[in-house]
């Protein structure tokens, strides 16, 4: 945010300072969930290994180019690098491809997920470590190419010293369909969409696993221990916690998207508003959640836990055996 910001916005100036704490240990969260998977011993299989990894580093990406760059390097350094007309609208590009793919890597959890379980003949097919692979770049270089038309949607804000800086839309944003239609896709493709197809996926696994359990409760009596449901049953606790996750901290954005976009009601200038306020939040927990579902899926899991209290036992060791040693 902007120091103009800050004096006007005293409420959500404060949500800002409160995040940026919560931000740095998503970030750390990141690189030790990426760091602890890549040794492969989690007990996770080869292809949910790659989605997760590939969850925590596109997590990463967003907290750097959103939250180290945007809130933190750009709040202190305002006439850097990154403000440069030149190259505000690749970095405006760079922010929003990174949400959207880690946005769109969730989704595609979702769907491995849902192919595991639902579709047993489709699974020996889809959920390997080269579809992975395959699912990863190809949203990589999706999101990517969505988003090229930000290089071509802003102008210099003002020139000083024959330098343009900053970089705002062309006038042309506000009254041409075209890019009228372009918000739309970004605006569906990245909120909208996405929230749809996890709430529909998640329903579907779950509704399948319930129905599972009671026909082998039915045949195997109420009584007896059945390990493959207590599996399922772990998978509908891990579904419900990676979506209700992503639902709640999406959900006041998405509801603040609806009223801007649908009402026409752009979010006023006067900072102190309840809807600049609703938007601010919204972009807050948006950041929030970039982490959120990866850390929480991994710290669900024993082995994960396991290995993580090995790393700590570990570096422990190999700073206090050498104080010990030299005494």
């Amino acid at each position: 945010m902007s120091k103009t910001t800050e004096c006007k916005g005293g409420a959500i100036a404060k949500v800002e300072s409160d995040g940026r704490s919560q931000m740095g240990r998503k970030g750390n969260a990141n690189v030790l969930t990426a760091a602890i998977l890549h040794r492969g011993k989690c007990g996770l299989s080869k292809g949910i290994t790659r989605y997760m990894m590939a969850m925590a580093i596109s997590d990463l990406m967003v907290l750097v180019f959103h939250v180290c760059f945007r809130e933190i390097y750009l709040y202190y350094t305002p006439n850097s690098l990154l403000s440069r007309s030149r190259v505000c609208p690749s970095y405006v590009h760079l922010r929003a491809l990174t949400l959207d793919y880690s946005v769109w890597l969730t989704v595609s959890f979702s769907l491995d997920r849902f192919v595991s379980i639902c579709c047993p003949k489709l699974k020996l097919r889809y959920c390997t470590e080269k579809t992975a692979a395959v699912v990863i770049v190809s949203l990589c270089a999706l999101s990517c190419f969505k988003y090229i038309p930000f290089q071509f949607m802003y102008e210099p804000r003002y020139v000083m010293d024959n330098v343009k800086w900053g970089c705002q839309p062309k006038p042309a944003y506000f009254t041409s369909k075209w890019w009228m239609s372009f918000t739309w896709m970004c605006s569906i493709s990245l909120c909208l969409l996405p929230f749809a197809i996890i709430l529909l996926l998640n329903g579907l696994t779950v509704r399948n696993i319930v129905a599972a359990n009671r026909a082998r409760r039915r045949l195997k009596g109420q009584n007896v221990k059945d390990s493959e449901s207590e599996s399922r049953r772990k998978s509908i606790v891990l579904l419900f916690t990676v979506s209700a996750s992503s639902i709640l901290l999406w959900t006041t954005a998405i509801v603040s998207l609806i009223c801007t976009r649908v009402t026409v009601n752009f979010v006023a200038e006067d900072l102190r508003s309840p809807a600049a306020i609703a938007n601010e939040v919204g972009i807050l927990l948006i950041r929030i959640s970039a982490g959120a579902n990866t850390c929480i899926y991994a710290m669900t899991q024993r082995k994960f836990r396991d290995e993580l209290k090995n790393g700590i036992n570990n570096l422990t060791r190999a700073i206090i055996d050498p104080i010990k040693f030299a005494r």
